[in-house]
């Protein structure tokens, strides 16, 4: 036997151990990581917000504070609007639930020639086994459910102080990370840096500023047309529309063309043509100026980074997605250099 061979063989066995140590422990940290990371990016993105104030003697911590609880003000305010028209439908829904039975049975039996009777079809359903077996099923996944949301509740509160502590602390956390380079690294390590803050920050404050264009348009569209809940149905446009890449325009502009239509349907197409007209003003006269000094993502790009991310991540990745690609795209524009094409065809 060679004698280099036990020496391998437990180097060997040593790295599998390794290997398998570190698999384990990411795998019970991997939650942590993605708080962690989720949180990076929020304190990216509300770093200009509180660089702004802190050059104006607000001392940095309270700035931190002053902007993330505006921001959970804003999000509780929209929470709030949307949960009160939901409320407001599903009761509706309810309301009218015994009346929608009977126009679908009556328009069966004109159609098919049948002779259902409503009341033998309520008694059925109430009665049948499914019934039952999904009344227990729910019963009895009541105590999940409630671990799911305090979980949801105490990753919220990781998320947020994290957020706090990497905003408010965050000159200080660049000195700790550049004290470890050589001084040759640490200009590029700043660079990076400054980077992802202005092009993050710079994407999510533009899609804020055409948010709120597009919510108070589309606000006054319902409140000249009178559709009930127009407050809730702006903020509820202008925030999909910009938040949600390619296909928000659609999801932002279906709940109001449904509601509208249980008003009026003209009211509903009256929105339809309001929302096929503002989203190419938009595209072609709002966005470009608006994003002409922050970073502008193609559409096609920002899709694709949402699916990569959501394959990734889950919901956490299709959150973080686009502000990462803004960063990558920022990195490629400040560090890749560009040529002229000499194309003969042109």
């Amino acid at each position: 036997m060679p004698r280099w061979l036990p020496r391998a063989l437990i180097l060997a066995l040593a790295l599998v151990a390794c290997y398998q140590f570190a698999h384990w422990v990411f795998g019970r940290l991997v939650g942590l990581l993605v708080n962690v990371l989720i949180s990076f990016f929020c304190a990216v993105a509300i770093e200009p917000a509180v660089h702004w104030m802190a050059g104006r003697g607000i001392r940095r911590g309270a700035a931190t504070g002053l902007v993330m609880l505006g921001v959970l003000i804003a999000a509780a305010g929209f929470l709030l609007a949307l949960g009160s028209l939901l409320v407001d439908q599903i009761g509706t829904i309810v309301r009218n639930l015994p009346q929608y039975v009977d126009d679908v049975v009556r328009w069966i039996n004109r159609t098919f020639h049948s002779h259902l009777e409503t009341g033998k079809l309520r008694d059925n359903v109430l009665h049948s086994d499914w019934v039952r077996t999904y009344l227990a099923n729910g019963a009895s996944s009541v105590w999940g459910l409630s671990a799911t949301l305090i979980g949801t509740v105490f990753q919220l509160f990781t998320v947020l102080l994290f957020t706090y502590y990497f905003a408010a602390d965050g000159p200080r956390l660049r000195c700790t990370l550049c004290s470890v380079l050589p001084p040759e690294r640490q200009a590029e390590v700043l660079r990076a840096w400054d980077i992802a803050v202005a092009k993050t920050g710079g994407y999510l404050y533009s899609r804020a500023l055409m948010a709120l264009v597009s919510g108070i348009a589309h606000y006054v569209l319902f409140q000249v047309l009178g559709i009930p809940y127009a407050p809730a149905l702006g903020v509820w446009v202008g925030l999909v529309s910009q938040f949600i890449p390619t296909v928000g325009t659609y999801l932002a502009g279906a709940l109001p063309i449904l509601i509208a239509l249980s008003v009026d349907p003209w009211d509903a197409l009256w929105v339809l043509c309001f929302v096929v007209v503002y989203q190419q003003f938009e595209n072609y006269l709002l966005q470009p100026r608006i994003t002409a000094r922050t970073v502008d993502i193609h559409p096609a790009v920002a899709f694709g980074s949402v699916v990569a991310g959501t394959a990734l991540l889950g919901a956490v990745g299709a959150l973080i997605a686009i502000p990462v690609t803004a960063t990558l795209q920022g990195f490629f524009a400040a560090y890749v250099r560009r040529y002229e094409v000499a194309d003969p065809r042109d």
